[in-house]
């Protein structure tokens, strides 16, 4: 039977044939392809002695339904917009940070026209992409000189290159952490050509630990960040204050990689306290690094801040040209920025922050709307129950830390919350969620308010397919 099936397989041309009848728009290769992939694999299945998994009417229809599933794959853009219903909200696998509406129409602006990227428009000649932030940064954060580059890692990358390659970079063992993306300060730091001297244990360094590390060619005190690893109980860390005052005294550069990095002190509003990147410069570091899509809620960027006898020197390295940020970055941060002038508009117009600073009152009122929605759908498989949950920041940032938050709980007669999860990531707007006490969960912190239609909806689509 399997044989007489291959037999009867359609030629190439045949299924070509019929999805260019129907599609005007894809161009033919992806036609091409589709039918030559979707008639493979029919192959397939029948030598394996099975029926392929689609349906139709015969072997033909069934291979041409195929293929138009595959066209319609290929031309769906590959980066797509999600619904981020984790409750994580700077989600480096979502994107990090959502971007200011202001931002997203400053970009379009400066996309599709020229722009005074490196053109001094005051002296009329060529300037430095630079200064469109720098100014900015200084003002924000108190420092004598900033840039950007493409990310933090680029940031403590070329930092160390520029200011110790060849020397002798002191850090703290409990500081030696590998964050998302297996980025580890001692592989960052060997590749820098910089040489890595460890002092204290993973869970107690003092300042006695620097002092006695110190030597001929040494040439920088570094401070970390630890990311999403904490360490508590037994503990003894080195304030940078006080590695600041060891770096004046044996003439060293003392930088400080603050991860995340903030310009808001958010333990005013109920969230642990986390060193802002003024207090890193008022300190007296003279590198501070971060990065620009985290707390900060920009784009993806590393920036630099600090003394200017260090960042100039960061300026004029070779690779800093290599790790440069494009005109839509130096867009979006600029205009970020300028959010963080004004303390109150701030906390609203910058996504994170306000995410981050919602009241669980507030996220409650979301939750049961969603769960009004739902249950006006009149689907009798459908139940959606709103509970209390917990959020988190994300980003690597205070990863102690629990957000109170609420979630609609979505339970889907005859399946189970896995079934869910991924039926729910499969949609044309794939909705992401997280499975919470063994039932699929949208943590409402994380769904604007003109996205919970599509949340009911989503919901909606995956019922009906039950």
């Amino acid at each position: 039977m399997a044989i007489n099936q291959l037999k009867s397989l359609p030629k190439v041309d045949r299924i070509l044939d019929s999805l260019m009848a129907e599609n005007g728009g894809p161009p033919r290769s992806v036609l091409l392809k589709a039918a030559r992939t979707a008639i493979e694999d029919a192959r397939r299945s029948l030598v394996a002695g099975e029926a392929p998994s689609w349906t139709g009417d015969n072997l033909e229809d069934s291979v041409l339904e195929r293929a138009r599933a595959l066209v319609a794959l290929d031309m769906r853009d590959n980066l797509r917009r999600v619904i981020n219903g984790t409750g994580v909200v700077v989600h480096t696998n979502l994107g990090r940070s959502l971007l200011p509406s202001v931002v997203c129409d400053h970009i379009v602006n400066v996309a599709g026209r020229y722009s005074n990227l490196e053109f001094d428009l005051e002296a009329g000649k060529r300037g430095s992409r630079f200064s469109i932030v720098e100014d900015l940064l200084c003002e924000l954060t108190g420092a004598e000189a900033a840039m950007a580059v493409n990310n933090n890692a680029g940031a403590v990358f070329l930092s160390l290159m520029a200011l110790a390659k060849g020397h002798e970079v002191v850090v703290s063992r409990g500081e030696l952490v590998e964050i998302g993306g297996s980025f580890r300060i001692p592989d960052v730091m060997a590749s820098s050509g910089a040489v890595l001297k460890e002092v204290g244990t993973t869970n107690r360094t003092h300042m006695r630990d620097y002092e006695n590390a110190i030597g001929e060619e040494t040439a920088m005190l570094l401070k970390a960040h630890t990311s999403n690893f904490a360490v508590v109980g037994f503990t003894a860390t080195v304030s940078l204050e006080e590695i600041v005052g060891l770096g004046k005294k044996h003439d060293l550069i003392v930088m400080e990689d603050l991860g995340s990095g903030s310009l808001v002190d958010l333990s005013q509003y109920g969230l642990a306290k986390e060193p802002t990147v003024m207090e890193s410069v008022a300190a007296g570091a003279d590198v501070v690094t971060f990065s620009g899509d985290k707390m900060l809620g920009g784009p993806q960027a590393g920036i630099i801040v600090g003394k200017a006898e260090s960042v100039n020197k960061i300026k004029k390295h070779p690779v800093a040209r290599a790790l440069r940020i494009d005109k839509l970055t130096l867009a979006a941060l600029e205009t970020t920025l300028r959010l963080y002038r004004d303390p109150i508009k701030r906390m609203e117009a910058v996504p994170t922050l306000r995410m981050l600073t919602l009241d669980p009152e507030v996220i409650k009122r979301k939750a049961r709307r969603l769960q009004a929605r739902i249950k006006k759908l009149g689907l009798e498989n459908l139940t959606a129950k709103v509970k209390a949950i917990d959020s988190k920041v994300g980003g690597g940032a205070l990863p102690l830390q629990n957000l109170p938050s609420f979630g609609v709980a979505i339970l889907i007669e005859g399946r189970t919350a896995n079934s869910v999860e991924k039926a729910m990531r499969k949609l044309e707007l794939p909705m992401v969620g997280r499975i919470e006490d063994d039932v699929f969960t949208l943590d409402m912190r994380t769904i604007a308010d003109d996205e919970i239609p599509l949340a009911a909806h989503a919901a909606e689509l995956v019922a009906g397919k039950s």
